[in-house]
């Protein structure tokens, strides 16, 4: 099921923007800590860094992503998740904009 509403969070409302805008999000703080980041890719093809542990749920639109050490793009989609090791890194390829929520840790 794909996440639609996030309940008692605090919204960073100065958005982060990389690779001239072609990446927007918003970072989200939960009661006990936790953190996320809510955003939008729009079409393009883009390598991101981790340093911990993350968890891409797709919440509209379809990606396609390539892990480190990988050969093959994997399509990923709405309700759809995908992990990306820590310390490491992943290629995302959009055609049409993908709204996504990144679990960290």
């Amino acid at each position: 099921m794909t996440t639609a509403k996030i309940d008692n969070v605090t919204v960073t409302t100065q958005a982060s923007v990389y690779f001239d805008g072609k990446c927007i999000s918003h970072g989200i703080t939960f009661a006990d800590g936790t953190k996320k980041s809510v955003g939008v890719i729009l079409p393009a093809t883009l390598t991101f860094n981790t340093g911990a542990p993350e968890i891409m749920e797709g919440v509209g639109g379809s990606c396609e992503y390539l892990l480190a050490g990988t050969d093959v793009w994997v399509k990923s989609g709405e309700g759809e998740k995908f992990s990306v090791p820590g310390n490491s890194s992943f290629q995302i390829r959009v055609a049409a904009a993908y709204h996504y929520i990144c679990h960290f840790g």
